[in-house]
């Protein structure tokens, strides 16, 4: 078989759900650091997305480690039909907050004209 860079089992498969990882939680901790944002439910929902991203991307990266460490490799169809689906919903999760944020941020700034923490205001524009 075909060894494709970052199917499972690799080293490149494993780098890349550790930057997933990484980036997750990177997302996480400046909303967290952000005053105010759990007034809006488009914000905690990215939140939420992302937090799902980080265990999700933990897990499969665990599960990279192992079948290095054991050099073994994942094609099973069973399992990466599981890794396909679970890519897609985390991938639609994370979109779908990233864009209601985005919208709220525009909807506010852009359309609204006014926004009410000053301090954050300045960070965005």
């Amino acid at each position: 078989m075909i060894d494709i860079p970052g199917t499972p089992g690799t080293l490149t498969g494993l780098v890349l759900r550790v930057s997933q990882c990484v980036f997750a939680a990177a997302s996480i901790s400046y909303m967290v650091t952000s005053g105010g944002f759990f007034s809006y439910t488009s914000f905690c929902y990215l939140i939420a997305a992302m937090g799902l991203q980080v265990i999700w991307s933990l897990g499969l990266a665990i599960l990279d480690t192992f079948a290095l460490a054991r050099k073994k490799t994942l094609v099973s169809p069973v399992l990466i039909s599981l890794f396909v689906v679970g890519d897609w919903v985390t991938a639609t999760l994370s979109l779908a907050g990233a864009s209601s944020s985005a919208g709220i941020t525009v909807l506010y700034f852009g359309d609204l004209g006014s926004c009410t923490f000053e301090a954050e205001c300045w960070s965005y524009g």
